[in-house]
């Protein structure tokens, strides 16, 4: 009888995944389908930082690189490319898995992903309405802006979602339910102390009170720039990098409301401010936004994304009456 022997084969050790593997991967993977360490963070909702110091411990894990990085572009090595398609393949693998196991539930919440600002001043006080009137539904609004498509909507279980952007969404269906207005904003406290800004060319940079990415892909301070751009006026040097910036609209706003500085306020979610007094403008003109709030769905969205949207598209119509009623005493740039 032969017997065989395997203690000289050359047997492949068995890789042990760890948490920490896993994650490095996993961000790894944002990285290259983002080509952006930033829009990685925001689709994995952590901090650029973060982002960088895990691929970098995935390449020290790896013992060689693979993002070949330079001043304009982030590509995969040979190395990378071959991870990320794996890692690619196996996470839509694995989303398809869980949507199929996961038991549709005849009374689960319709999931409505809002940018944190809009959902917050216009959205929220606007939601009663909507529960009065369409309990059946069961909507429930999540607060988050990071990135969307198809693909992320299905992993996160979202019906629909409302962002304020360009619109621009290849495979998602982009129906906007609402343009905006831009226009500079200032506590009556902070106006008294400063008598001296009478016009737009009076205005100084360290006043501007800034949302540092008012969409994915916009350019730096790209609301003010606006503004300014339409009412003809240039800062001088930096001007535009010496305000303080915030993540937020809503938080820039805020800042105005404490006394700090001149914030560029959308509309939409400054008027009951402006109407009540405790936020005044500094010059009677307005300019309308590049960006506008769209609603975002599946090519084959759920029957109750409808009575989302046309109630959406309803109060937009209420409010568009008021805005542009308070609109008429100022001047369009």
């Amino acid at each position: 009888m032969q017997f065989i022997s395997f203690a000289n084969i050359n047997m492949v050790p068995r890789l042990r995944l760890s948490p920490s593997l896993l994650v490095w991967a996993r961000t790894f993977e944002a990285v290259v389908r983002c080509q952006s360490f930033t829009k990685a963070a925001q689709d994995l909702c952590i901090t650029q930082g973060a982002v960088s110091q895990q691929v970098r411990q995935l390449e020290d894990w790896a013992g060689k690189a693979l993002l070949v990085r330079s001043a304009r572009s982030l590509v995969p090595s040979p190395e990378g490319q071959r991870l990320a398609a794996a890692l690619t393949t196996s996470l839509q693998a694995i989303e398809q898995a869980l949507a199929q196991i996961r038991r549709p539930d005849a009374h689960e919440a319709l999931l409505l992903s809002c940018s944190p600002s809009f959902a917050m001043s216009w959205l929220t006080p606007r939601l009663g309405d909507f529960y009065r009137r369409l309990p059946e539904v069961g909507l429930q609004v999540m607060a988050e802006f990071h990135p969307l498509d198809a693909r992320r909507m299905h992993a996160d279980g979202l019906a629909a979602a409302l962002r304020y952007d360009l619109g621009h969404y290849p495979d998602l269906i982009a129906q906007e339910v609402l343009d905006e207005v831009l226009l500079p904003v200032a506590s009556p406290a902070f106006m008294a102390e400063h008598p001296e800004i009478r016009s737009p060319a009076d205005l100084e940079g360290a006043w501007l009170l800034h949302d540092e990415a008012p969409w994915a892909g916009a350019r730096p301070g790209e609301e003010w720039l606006h503004w300014l751009t339409h009412a003809g006026v240039s800062l001088a040097g930096d001007g535009l990098q010496q305000g303080r910036v915030f993540n937020l609209s809503l938080l820039a706003v805020g800042a105005a409301l404490a006394h700090q500085g001149i914030a560029m306020g959308r509309l939409s979610m400054v008027l009951d401010d402006l109407l009540a007094g405790r936020l005044v403008l500094p010059f009677a003109s307005y300019v309308r936004s590049r960006a506008s709030y769209h609603l975002l769905c599946a090519p084959s969205p759920p029957p109750s994304g409808a009575l989302v949207h046309g109630w959406l598209m309803e109060q937009a119509a209420g409010f568009r009456g008021r805005r542009d009623e308070f609109l008429k005493a100022l001047t369009c740039l």
